[in-house]
């Protein structure tokens, strides 16, 4: 277990220094500025945070030191693109920015190698479902996007799971101080009255949003993208990236 792990990468982490929100959001503001030790102080007074993260990852055999360095990497660029401007917790901003990382060098050194070919079948299926989505209002049916690349469908599903990480159904989506819910918490029967409701009225929310909101939330709640990833892709800042995200779930929250 993590907790009887005294020492990793050659640091005590019993005597890790926390910080507040607000020496967060003070040095922050300081590196901006062009104090390069603020941003020192910063990334040493969240490599707690970096090993509340790697506990997650723990029951898969890696290497807790290789972990904690690919973790830091993450907490680094969370620093270097955090927006002060936002009202925003830095933590909040920086746990989804060191799973990211995490979950990429696990990726990339999975010892289950998918071939280049595979990957960009899946990949050429997934740009397909979201041209057929953005065309039709709905989400495309396998055979559907199967006819359009003139593949079996079976091959079709097998390169979409091979790209597709397994998740533990006891592995936490949310945390607030209180009790956790789990990936099984959230796992039941879609089948009642209800749901079935509930998801038309989804359908419909998104259905009003503007071609630019309906990729932003494509690529950050469906390809897992971070709001840094996405304001790449598409060719504006991370804040405007932020806003419009906001405002489009605020949006779709407040039609159902």
């Amino acid at each position: 277990m993590l907790y009887n792990k005294v020492e990793i990468c050659g640091v005590n982490t019993s005597n890790l220094k926390v910080l507040s929100e607000s020496e967060k959001m003070r040095l922050l503001k300081e590196m901006h500025g062009g104090n390069a030790r603020a941003r020192d102080e910063l990334v040493n007074g969240n490599l707690r945070l970096v090993l509340s993260v790697i506990q997650r990852f723990t029951q898969r055999g890696e290497n807790l030191d290789d972990l904690f360095q690919v973790g830091c990497i993450g907490l680094i660029k969370a620093i270097d693109n955090f927006d002060i401007s936002q009202n925003v917790r830095f933590s909040t901003y920086a746990v989804p920015m060191i799973i990211g990382e995490i979950r990429r060098y696990l990726r990339d050194n999975n010892s289950i190698r998918i071939s280049r070919s595979m990957r960009d079948v899946a990949y050429k299926a997934m740009q397909i479902k979201e041209r057929l989505t953005n065309e039709q209002l709905r989400d495309p049916t396998i055979e559907e996007i199967a006819k359009e690349m003139d593949l079996p469908k079976e091959e079709v599903v097998l390169a979409l799971e091979s790209i597709v990480e397994p998740v533990s159904l006891y592995e936490p989506v949310y945390s607030d101080g209180g009790d956790t819910i789990y990936v099984m918490d959230q796992v039941g029967d879609h089948n009642d009255d209800k749901n079935w409701l509930d998801e038309i009225a989804l359908k419909e929310a998104i259905r009003n949003l503007n071609d630019r909101e309906k990729r932003i939330l494509y690529l950050r709640f469906f390809k897992g993208m971070t709001q840094i990833e996405v304001s790449s892709e598409i060719g504006i800042s991370q804040a405007q990236v932020s806003r419009l995200e906001k405002g489009a779930l605020a949006h779709i929250k407040k039609q159902i």
